[in-house]
């Protein structure tokens, strides 16, 4: 039971920005949720959207929550659910996902262990047929079950470990979720991730441009995050962050080697030696991700995704530490 009294066992707080009939499909898919024992709220954060959202939301029972931020961010919309929502268990969704109706009921009795914060299953592309970005994005949902460092957007959290911390940091526009699962680590809490169904996700990339952005954003949320936790007991993506300097300055200087070669011998062969060492990366990380997928194709794309990210993961860092040093605010980077 919460504090207040009202009998209500379990808050669904979803968050969305324009996600049309994408956030109609989430809101029925937890209407949907079986095998929990009292009411269950469900609460609907619209950052700004101009498609009709919340009406939508409100037409189908929701709890509808307007934010006009200046600087919208996910973790901002998600503080102003849970701190409205009644229950003592939290379930975060975004608008853009289907919810596994048995989640909740398999992830519910980890939360009896009063050192475990945070419950998390499997998430996976809604579509990956329909784009190439889809199909190898969709690999990067997958981590191996049991005691993990972070969540994602969609989890289930103890509403007192989120009082306890303050809730997610609405200053970042990107990351909140492993920054606030590090805040909670420091505290002796666990992160579990269950090898259970949790949601299914519309990613809905199709562009480069679009790819292109959302590993631009991921670069800027690592070095945000990290430069937080820097000098800290308990850092986190600071090993990330100086991995992609090393990686990307290496794939930009193998092509940048091949070509000057090859106009030192005006000739094309040089081109083929980064050509041959990208390749080996691609197939190296092929068979290091066998275990995800047994499809070879969508390997072999999924190491080309792996070495190619790298370098607008690079310059999101350095818009980072640029805005940083101007003292500019970034606003959120979206890529739908």
């Amino acid at each position: 039971m919460n504090p207040n009294g009202s009998g209500c066992a379990l808050s669904v707080v979803v968050i969305g920005r324009n996600e049309g009939s994408r956030l109609m499909r989430c809101l029925r898919s937890v209407q949907a949720i079986r095998g929990v024992r009292g009411r269950i709220e469900i609460i609907y954060v619209d950052s700004d959207s101009k498609d009709g959202s919340a009406e939508r939301a409100r037409a189908l029972g929701a709890q509808v929550i307007l934010v006009h931020p200046q600087r919208p961010s996910a973790a901002l919309g998600r503080n102003a659910g849970w701190r409205a929502a009644q229950a003592p268990v939290i379930l975060f969704l975004d608008g853009d996902t289907i919810l596994d109706s048995d989640f909740v009921a398999s992830a519910l009795p980890l939360l009896k262990d009063p050192n475990v914060a945070v419950v998390w299953g499997h998430r996976r592309e809604l579509h990956p047929e329909a784009s190439i970005y889809n199909r190898v994005l969709d690999l990067d949902w997958i981590y191996p079950p049991g005691p993990s460092e972070f969540c994602g957007g969609d989890a289930l959290m103890r509403r007192a470990a989120l009082e306890e911390v303050k809730g997610f940091d609405e200053r970042l526009i990107a990351g909140e979720e492993p920054e606030l699962c590090q805040r909670l680590r420091t505290l002796g809490y666990r992160i579990e991730h269950i090898d259970q169904p949790m949601t299914l996700h519309d990613l809905a990339i199709t562009r480069w441009e679009q790819y292109w952005r959302r590993a631009e954003r991921a670069g800027h949320a690592y070095a945000e995050v990290a430069s937080r936790f820097r000098d800290s007991d308990y850092p986190l993506w600071s090993a990330e962050v100086r991995r992609n300097r090393i990686h990307a300055a290496i794939l930009i200087l193998a092509a940048l080697g091949g070509i000057a070669l090859a106009v030192v011998e005006e000739d094309l062969w040089p081109l083929l030696l980064p050509a041959v060492f990208y390749l080996g990366l691609i197939v190296r990380t092929a068979r290091r991700v066998e275990w995800k997928d047994p499809s070879l194709v969508t390997r072999l794309l999924y190491g080309v995704h792996s070495h190619l990210q790298q370098i607008p993961i690079l310059i999101g860092q350095l818009s980072y530490y640029r805005d940083r040093r101007s003292g500019r605010r970034r606003r959120l980077i979206e890529y739908k």
